[in-house]
C-alpha cells in the first residue's frame, strides 16, 4: 500500500500511471494463481492493468473485479502529506480512493495461494487509469472484458460509505455545457439595443435548478459560470457547466429532455447545449440484492454486520450495471476523506475487508 501511495499517479499523468502499474504488476506476478498480466496503453492517461487468475471451470463463469489507479491528487501531494500511521489510521493521498484497495486485491490472490484454494470461477481484476476523469478509455476496456467472457457479477473496490456499508445503488451522471450568445450594447447609452447573455443564463439556471424540486433522485447543479466583459457592457456571451444526477432510466429521460431541449426566454439570443450522459445509473435490482445478501452472509460468518446504502456518486460499476451485470460496489477498506487532505483508511478493517472479498469470491 505504501509503495502505491508514494508512487503518485494523478489522472492524465502517463509516467505516474505506468509507474504505479509496474508496482502492481510486479506484486501480482509473484502469485502462483495469476495466469496472465496485461498492460493496456491509454494515450494521454497511461496504462490500464488487467490481471487474470485461476482457470475457472467452463460453467462457473468469471468474476470481474474493478478498480482504478488514478487519483485526484497532483504531484507533490505526498511530500506535503506523507504516508503516516496514527493509531488506527493510515493517511496518504489516494489511499482511501483507492490505492489501498488495489493492493488488497493482489493480497487476496496471494492468500488463495497460501491456502491452496482454487475457486471454480475465473477472476479478472481490471484496474483502469482514467476513472476520476470520466473513464473515456477505461469504459471501452471494461466493456470488452465483460463481453469477452461469461461474467457472472462485478465486484467494485471503490471505498465504502463511511462506516463500512457497501453500495447497492448509485446515481447516473451527466455533464453539460450551456453557451448563450447575446447582443452587446452600452449599458448606459443604449441598453435596450442589447440582449444580455448573462440574464438569459440566469433564467435558464433558475429553470434547471427547479428540477431539484421534482423529488426522486434527480439533482441538478450549475457549478461554474462565466460571462461578460465589463460592468458597463450588456453581456454578449455567457456559459455554464452543469452537473446532473439521476437514479433511474426514467429520470435520465427527464433530465435529457429538460437540458437538451432548452429554448431561450429572450428570442434575440441563441442558446447551445453540448455534452451528455457520462454514466448510467446503478439500480438496486433483485440481482444486486441477491449479491448483497450473499456478501452479508459471508460477513456474518466472520462476525460482523455488512450494511448497504445508495449514494449519489457514480463509478465504473454503473457502466457494467447497464449491461445487465449484477454489481456490488463499495467493497474497499473503510476510512474517510476521499479527494481531501485528511484521506485515510482504518487499519482494523484491512484484514476484515480482505477476508470478505476472498470469502465472497469463494462463495460465488
Amino acid at each position: 500500500m505504501r509503495a502505491l501511495v508514494e508512487t503518485e499517479s494523478p489522472s492524465e499523468d502517463e509516467s505516474g500511471s505506468r509507474a504505479v502499474v509496474e508496482v502492481l504488476a510486479s506484486a501480482a506476478a509473484e502469485a502462483r494463481c495469476v495466469t496472465a498480466i496485461q498492460r493496456v496503453d491509454a494515450p494521454g492517461f497511461g496504462q490500464h492493468l488487467v490481471i487474470r487468475a485461476f482457470g475457472g471451470q467452463d460453467d462457473a463463469g468469471t468474476i470481474l473485479i474493478v478498480g482504478h489507479t488514478d487519483t485526484v491528487h497532483p504531484r507533490g501531494s505526498v511530500a506535503d502529506r506523507p504516508w503516516r500511521v496514527e493509531g488506527n489510521r493510515i493517511h496518504g493521498p489516494g489511499i482511501f480512493d483507492m490505492k489501498a484497495n488495489c493492493a488488497l486485491a493482489i493480497a487476496v490472490l496471494h492468500a488463495y495461494d497460501d491456502l491452496g484454494i482454487i475457486p471454480r470461477c475465473g477472476v479478472t481484476l481490471a484496474l483502469t487509469c482514467d476513472e476520476e476523469v470520466g473513464s473515456f478509455s477505461g469504459w471501452p476496456l471494461l466493456e470488452r472484458l465483460a463481453r469477452g467472457s461469461k461474467v457472472q457479477c462485478g465486484l467494485v473496490l471503490e471505498p465504502p460509505v463511511s462506516g463500512g456499508s457497501v453500495k447497492t445503488g448509485r446515481k447516473g451522471t451527466g455533464m453539460f455545457t450551456m453557451k448563450v450568445e447575446g447582443r452587446a450594447a452600452h449599458a448606459g447609452l443604449d441598453p435596450r439595443k442589447g440582449a444580455s447573455a448573462i440574464q438569459e443564463l440566469a433564467r435558464q439556471i433558475e429553470r434547471l435548478h427547479a428540477l431539484n424540486d421534482l423529488g426522486g433522485g434527480i439533482t441538478v447543479n450549475v457549478g461554474v459560470i462565466q460571462g461578460g466583459t465589463r460592468s458597463n457592457v450588456v453581456a454578449a456571451e455567457a456559459q455554464a457547466e452543469i452537473d446532473v444526477r439521476f437514479s433511474s432510466a426514467g429520470e435520465l429521460k427527464t433530465i435529457e429532455q429538460a437540458v437538451l431541449s432548452t429554448k431561450p426566454f429572450d428570442e434575440r439570443v441563441r442558446v447551445t447545449v453540448t455534452g451528455g450522459i457520462n454514466r448510467p445509473p446503478l439500480e438496486r435490482t433483485p440481482q444486486v440484492v441477491e449479491l448483497y445478501e450473499l456478501a452479508r452472509n459471508v460477513a456474518t460468518s466472520m462476525g460482523f454486520e455488512l450494511r448497504e446504502a445508495q449514494v449519489g456518486g457514480a463509478s465504473d460499476g454503473n457502466f457494467l450495471a447497464a449491461m445487465g451485470i449484477p454489481i456490488l460496489d463499495g467493497l474497499g477498506i473503510d476510512g474517510d476523506g476521499a479527494h481531501a487532505d485528511h484521506e485515510h483508511i482504518i487499519v482494523d478493517d484491512i484484514a476484515r475487508r480482505g477476508a470478505l472479498l476472498a470469502g465472497l469470491i469463494a462463495s460465488l
